[in-house]
């Protein structure tokens, strides 16, 4: 999901990783699991005004690199604009729970069955997890983006990412709070036309929560619209902004 709070000052967010603090507690209530305060890792790219930042927020198993490209884009096209207002852009999902279109679960299931020597160069081990990956994803461009959760630290290759925490919570992961008040600003869904994330089933709770929104299909690209239609992404979202 993307958030825009103007230009042409763009945030990268990633995920947030294990604190070394303590625990903070979450307000006191029978059952509640405490909550753990977390760092964010992200990167800064400033353009020539002092505006308001312009947010992305990556999804699941992605990560701040996802991004990059597209907004060093969009800082270059955006210019001094002191007149936008708050929006939001949500990419390719919806406001509702999507366990049943999502094969992210397959995804977490070959991930985990994934094992690789120690001590072999980076290259070596990226090829060995690909050939690994292959028989359960078909499509080169979804492995080479779980790849990039690939990582190496003291010879030794693991997942950056808690494989097990989202297989047991891949439900909640995949669900949608319970919202009554709706946001009032422009919003732009954005999907792609291959993609499932985002049906006719769920215009009207799009229409119940965020009234002022328009959904826009991409055609031929699929959930991740900004690495299947790079330009076409770019296009839409600086027409949403009234971007030249």
């Amino acid at each position: 999901m993307l958030r825009w709070f103007g230009c042409p000052r763009l945030c990268l967010l990633r995920a947030p990783q294990p604190p070394a603090g303590p625990r903070v507690p979450n307000r006191a209530a029978a059952g509640r699991t405490p909550v753990t305060s977390l760092p964010l890792s992200y990167i800064v790219f400033d353009g020539p005004a002092p505006q308001p930042p312009l947010v992305f927020l990556h999804g699941l198993l992605g990560s701040k690199g996802n991004f990059r490209a597209i907004a060093r884009a969009l800082v270059q096209r955006s210019g001094r604009k002191p007149d936008l207002v708050e929006r939001l852009v949500s990419v390719d999902i919806s406001p509702t729970e999507s366990v049943a279109v999502t094969d992210f679960l397959a995804y977490i299931s070959a991930m985990r069955r994934v094992s690789i020597p120690n001590g072999i160069p980076r290259s070596t081990a990226r090829r060995l997890a690909e050939d690994q990956l292959r028989p359960a994803i078909q499509v080169s461009a979804v492995r080479q983006f779980l790849l990039t959760n690939l990582v190496e630290a003291e010879g030794r290759y693991m997942w950056r990412v808690n494989l097990e925490a989202i297989s047991h919570h891949i439900a909640n992961i995949m669900g949608f709070p319970v919202f009554h008040t709706p946001y009032p600003g422009p919003t732009l869904f954005l999907a792609g036309s291959d993609s499932p994330y985002v049906s006719s089933e769920d215009y009207p709770e799009i229409e119940r929560l965020f009234p002022e929104a328009e959904i826009q299909y991409i055609p031929g690209a699929g959930h991740w619209v900004h690495a299947d239609k790079s330009q076409e992404f770019i296009t839409a979202i600086c027409n949403f902004l009234l971007l030249p």
